[in-house]
């Protein structure tokens, strides 16, 4: 009894803590100022200015009493590699002294132009608004290589005793280590072999740094760091050593805990006699210490010693006794023991960590929140995010807050704001008020980007605005016009009373207001009007939502329909009849020859069902159809984070790889293993992340699609106003995944001194085989994924699937795909009765009996499925298909249905 009063106890108590997670919608996300140029860190001002870094060295400077940013310094930085080509190299981090209000001092992390090869962390004084560049005092220099990439670091931080981290990457190009350890230890490749600084207790790179500056411009070392100040072979300020490209670091000022996001190598593989796929860690150092790299990665997972002169590995690295021996170490051979990451993860989903996902990486570390640092705040975080850790990713755009022991040791993890979007977070700090302020630094690398913005997340834990929703049933009309407005969807989160003010307004005359949620409003005289919904809740908050409403201008009527055949399905190399009117109030019609059939613009193509009909169909396709499935997975890949369809990113941009790649008969092939596995060497030292969790056949169309590009694409061809038209597949297109689009639209030619309108009507037909998987519904069978497709297991005798409005005009018989697998599902086959309407309706024809498969792969092989037919007499009109499956001796499973087929002469 005991046992299950503490098991309920838990479990209320796990209820109580669920339901503490604050409400999505009491966070907002407010824009700043936005359309950067490559921004990179920023720090919050005691009074919430904001003071954050562009690459190239523009200073800038937001305040939230003008709510404008300005530039207010320029610092000369460079950005180039010795070979001109672009470096990650610029002004990097920025951070403000703990005493700023008192001395106004600013620290800048940032590579100084000239002909010197180092970095430098310096100190400047803010002035009101005014930077003072001859303030200027150079606290520490670090030299650096800049004849190959990559990885800077370059993040700043202090911890609750004033002591200043800074974080180095290990300037190291992986181009000729395939994403394995670049330990490349042959004469003249220094700049490929990362234990020159990351493995070099004697170098600042690859490092974090902790020194305690000082007023003069000099800096004194903390206790307890890795090498105590003297030690040979050594230097004093390095805290940690063995880190790739710590980009993000945060001190949590309680614990004294620094943690990082560190931006993994690229293999995307394990390999023997090289090492383990690349992974991307998130670190936490309650301690100096050694974080492997690069020897180790992840969880100290170890790379073999590989030599680079003869192509053959040694032995694994040994995380408890690390060995430097390249000649271009300068430090001690004997490494203090590798640690192990705190987090960690692959470009695939792990177990370990499901809610990290799948795709790029780019670890970001964030700060710590504490509640009783925002006692006053106006805004200050819900209690339930207190002690948290907040990490994000640069390339997979989320927030996660991480919830710790009260010895730091990781307990859970969850999503912060799931539906937030973001555009490459890439530095993120509370600030006074207790807002989170997030910089995002926009899809392309190496460029402005106009989605790049500075933004704050804001809490309200207290009464919250209204939601607004406002719409029309019209947007245009000729005089009189009488327009229905409407509220619906409008919402108070708190349930309060609400008042809805609607303003119509115009350029001229006054405005006109409506108190009524959903009133009726004639205009009667010719103009643009601006509708203004203002909803207001008994506490006197309040929001809006506005809408244009043109009156004087009829738009165009547009009717297409089809004049005979099959209005569900097209079927290839069959024609389809349709015909097209239009009538305009102001311009006349088709029918009495008023509008010129030439300015009716009526196209017919095939496409993926994801394609969107385009406003100007007598433009150029964005995609040839064929190729469409490809851009889609491109879309929804990290791909856009390096390229861009006709821009240069960071990478190549698309039409450029087709350019090179479209005679290569192997292009396909070489290019979609390049996806899955990553590389470099081709377009530039920058490496090409590996994608473990893209099958080769969805690498191969995103290829495709973008060895299409190298075509020239036309412009549609336009039909008459009435005729037939027929169904073409493009070769390599297929034609059980798409669908038939005949669209029309007519742009008016304005009246009475208003614009033109314009109207489109779109008609899509189905393709003849639909999936059981995708039925409208499915009765006590149960439906599952294979691959991109969803299907259909029977699980039980006389269930069944229905299919709506289906019109069997000219549909002389059914094909259908079935398996009755006995080994995986200990099928027992049985048949599928038609029936038109309901399942006890018209029956329209049956299978024969589907007969059990003992063959192994039933559900997987390459093996021609066996196909079922059933004719069924001429039909004609739309109603519902209800497919029953049947079997009354079963005492399991039936089997399979995948897929049906309607079949024309």
């Amino acid at each position: 009894m005991k046992q299950t009063y503490t098991c309920i106890l838990l479990f209320l108590i796990s209820l109580h803590l669920a339901a503490q997670v604050p409400e999505e919608n009491r966070f907002q996300k407010v824009v700043l100022t936005e359309n950067l140029n490559e921004p990179l860190e920023m720090a919050i001002l005691p009074d919430e200015r904001v003071l954050f870094i562009e690459r190239h060295g523009v200073v800038k400077l937001y305040s939230p009493v003008a709510k404008k940013t300005s530039v207010i310094a320029t610092i000369p930085v460079s950005t180039k590699y010795t070979d001109n080509s672009e470096a990650e190299d610029g002004l990097l981090g920025v951070n403000i002294d703990p005493d700023f209000t008192k001395n106004h001092w600013v620290y800048f992390y940032y590579s100084p132009a000239g002909t010197t090869p180092e970095n430098i962390l310096a100190r400047y004084e803010l002035k009101g608004n005014t930077l003072d560049l001859n303030s200027k005092k150079v606290i520490l220099k670090i030299p650096v290589q800049r004849d190959n990439c990559c990885h800077t670091g370059g993040s700043i931080d202090w911890d609750a005793q004033g002591n200043l981290y800074l974080s180095t990457g290990d300037n190291t190009s992986p181009r000729a280590s395939d994403g394995y350890a670049p330990i490349d230890e042959r004469p003249g490749r220094s700049p490929f072999d990362a234990q020159k600084s990351s493995g070099n207790t004697n170098d600042l790179r690859g490092k974090i740094l902790r020194i305690h500056p000082e007023a003069d411009g000099s800096y004194t070392i903390p206790e307890g760091n890795l090498f105590a100040k003297g030690t040979p072979q050594t230097r004093p300020e390095i805290y940690t050593m063995g880190h790739r490209n710590p980009y993000r670091i945060s001190v949590d000022k309680k614990s004294g805990y620094l943690y990082w996001g560190d931006v993994g190598p690229d293999a995307g593989k394990d390999s023997s006699g090289l090492g383990p796929a690349a992974e991307d860690e998130f670190g936490q150092a309650r301690k100096a210490g050694n974080f492997g790299w690069p020897y180790f990665v992840g969880d100290n997972k170890a790379y073999w010693n590989y030599d680079f002169e003869t192509k053959k590995s040694g032995e694994k690295f040994n995380p408890e006794k690390p060995v430097n021996d390249s000649p271009n170490n300068t430090g001690l051979k004997e490494l203090p023991p590798a640690q192990k990451a705190f987090l960690w993860y692959t470009a695939a989903e792990i177990k370990r960590f499901p809610l990290f996902g799948s795709g790029g990486r780019s670890a970001m570390a964030g700060p710590v929140f504490y509640n009783d640092g925002f006692k006053n705040a106006k805004r200050a975080f819900p209690d339930y995010y207190n002690k948290k850790l907040f990490i994000y990713e640069w390339m997979r755009d989320w927030i996660i807050a991480v919830t710790l022991s009260p010895k730091g040791d990781y307990v859970k993890m969850e999503r912060f704001l799931p539906n937030l979007k973001l555009e490459h977070p890439i530095d993120m700090a509370f600030g006074p008020n207790g807002d989170l302020y997030i910089l995002e630094y926009g899809q392309g690398w190496f460029m402005g980007n106009p989605e790049s913005k500075l933004v704050r997340i804001e809490y309200n834990g207290g009464n919250r605005k209204p939601f607004v929703a406002a719409a029309s049933d019209k947007s245009a009309g000729a005089l009189p016009f009488t327009v229905k407005l409407s509220s619906e969807g409008t919402k108070d989160f708190d349930n309060d009373s609400l008042q809805y003010q609607w303003k119509i307004s115009s350029e001229a005359g006054t405005p006109v207001i409506l108190t009524e949620p959903n009133p009726t409003y004639t205009f009667k005289k010719k103009g643009t009007y601006n509708v203004l919904l203002t909803v207001t809740d008994s506490k006197g908050l309040k929001d809006s939502k506005s809408m244009t409403v043109q009156a004087g201008n009829d738009p165009p009527q547009v009717s297409l329909e089809l004049t005979g055949g099959n209005k569900t399905f097209f079927f290839p190399d069959k024609p389809v009849k349709y015909k097209v009117n239009v009538s305009d109030q102001e311009d006349g019609s088709l029918e009495n020859k008023k509008i010129d059939a030439s300015k009716v613009k009526i196209t017919a193509a095939y496409q993926d069902a994801e394609d969107k009909p385009k406003a100007d169909m007598g433009g150029h396709q964005e995609a040839p159809v064929t190729f469409t499935a490809g851009k889609a997975l491109i879309e929804k890949s990290d791909c856009k984070a390096c390229h861009f369809q006709d821009k240069k990113s960071i990478g190549p941009a698309f039409i450029d790889v087709a350019a090179k790649y479209k005679a290569d008969n192997g292009a396909v092939a070489s290019l979609s293993d390049k996806i899955i596995k990553g590389g470099a060497g081709v377009w530039g030292e920058t490496a090409m992340s590996a994608h473990p969790s893209i099958g080769l056949p969805e690498a191969g169309q995103m290829v495709k699609y973008i060895l299409s590009l190298a075509n020239e694409k036309g412009p549609a061809q336009m039909l008459p106003p009435s005729g037939e038209v027929v169904v073409k597949i493009p070769d390599g297109a297929d034609a059980n995944k798409g669908v038939f689009k005949i669209m029309a639209s007519y742009k008016d030619n304005g009246a009475n001194g208003m614009p033109a309108q314009v109207t489109e009507k779109t008609l899509t037909l189905k393709s003849p085989t639909l999936l059981f998987g995708n039925a409208d519904e499915a009765k006590n069978a149960m439906r599952f994924k294979m691959g991109e497709n969803n299907l259909l297991i029977v699980t039980t005798p006389n269930t069944s699937a229905v299919f709506k409005d289906i019109d069997l005009t000219d549909v002389t018989g059914l094909s259908m795909v079935i398996a009755a697998p006995k080994e995986q599902l200990n099928a027992q086959g049985g048949i599928i009765e038609v029936h038109k309407g309901t399942a006890d309706g018209e029956l329209l024809g049956k299978t024969e009996f589907v007969e059990p498969s003992s063959d192994p792969n039933a559900l997987t092989s390459g093996k021609p499925p066996k196909l079922y037919n059933v004719p069924i007499s001429p039909q004609s009109g739309v109603s519902d298909l209800v497919f029953v499956f049947k079997n009354d001796n079963a005492k399991g499973a039936l089997f399979v249905p995948f897929s049906i087929t309607f079949l024309t002469k």
